[in-house]
């Protein structure tokens, strides 16, 4: 597919849809979308878990100067200051949750009748390629 055409439409939903017009999503659509989204954060989790374990041993190993460094993270995250930060980020993401699933549920709605139907085939196929390609580099368990 040309990537000058797939832009020019996505420009054009932009200007012509509002949030508030988009059809719902069909639930198989939701489905596929949250099984996807679940894949990537477990490989998300499974990445992280992997750089702890390989900077693990060059964090036991660290010297003196970068001891001292470590020491004013550390100091950082249990300041007030930071700890009412992330409270209050917290706050806001909580706050912003139902808006967020409603943005979410609106643009898979809009995608679901404006696009799937030109693009979906295309980024189907796109998808199991770079499922393929994360299952040897980053797997999901």
């Amino acid at each position: 597919m040309n990537g000058k055409f797939a832009l020019a439409l996505i420009l054009c939903l932009q200007v012509s849809l509002s949030l508030c017009q988009a059809p719902a999503p069909s639930q198989e659509l939701v489905d596929k979308y949250e099984g996807l989204k679940g894949v990537f954060y477990r490989r998300l989790l499974t990445g992280v878990t992997r750089a702890q374990a390989a900077l693990g041993p060059m964090i036991e190993g660290m010297g003196d100067s970068d001891q001292t460094a470590k020491a004013y993270v550390e100091g950082i995250q249990t300041s007030p200051k930071f700890q009412s930060a992330v409270k209050i980020a917290s706050g806001l993401a909580q706050e912003a949750s139902p808006l967020v699933e409603k943005a979410r549920l609106a643009t898979l709605g809009a995608y679901e009748q404006y696009l799937r139907p030109y693009i979906g085939t295309y980024l189907d196929d796109q998808i199991i390629q770079a499922k393929f390609f994360l299952d040897k580099v980053l797997p999901v368990e």
